[in-house]
């Protein structure tokens, strides 16, 4: 099972997700919030691999000064493959950037093999997930939903960090958000 880590956003991002989620499910088409797990939420994945140890949580929680970020979630985007992925992208500023950099370079002696070729500086696309197992024509629908929260950009914040182990299915919170 794959481990990663990810930013966490404010309450007003958390939220404008979540409702784009439940339009999506209310629609009958695929949706994040179809998945039952105590640890669901919106967020950003910065690095996922086959495993990444917890000898670097002390690392990452050193980060906490360059949390909070500002950002913008933009535009839908499709991620292809025989069932399509629906997300919206994070405007990639010069922070986020960065971050996602020093994140990458922090985990990567601490990863079992490889970083997953999708979240290596200058292959990453920062988004959020929407919904996974999407057909064409799904994503059709879903993009003609007359649902501002789908197409208009939200301005959030980017406020903590947590590493996921999804061989025991636990997220460890490593700078917390609390503002």
């Amino acid at each position: 099972m794959a481990h990663s880590v990810e930013l966490i956003f404010d309450p007003v991002g958390d939220d404008a997700i979540q409702r784009i989620w439940r339009s999506l499910a209310a629609a009958g088409l695929p949706s994040q919030v179809h998945v039952k797990s105590d640890t669901n939420r919106p967020h950003v994945t910065l690095v996922a691999a086959r495993q990444i140890s917890a000898d670097v949580d002390d690392d990452l929680r050193a980060l906490a000064p360059a949390l909070p970020l500002q950002c913008v979630v933009g535009a839908p985007v499709v991620f292809p493959g025989p069932r399509q992925t629906l997300a919206r992208l994070i405007v990639p500023s010069a922070e986020l950037l960065a971050l996602h950099a020093t994140v990458f370079a922090l985990c990567r002696p601490h990863i079992d093999g490889e970083a997953f070729a999708h979240c290596r500086p200058g292959h990453w696309t920062a988004h959020a997930t929407l919904g996974r197992r999407f057909t064409a024509v799904q994503i059709g629908a879903a993009l003609a939903l007359d649902e501002d929260g789908l197409h208009a950009d939200i301005t959030a914040r980017l406020v903590g960090l947590r590493r996921w182990d999804g061989d025991n299915r636990v997220d460890h919170l490593l700078i917390s958000g609390a503002d």
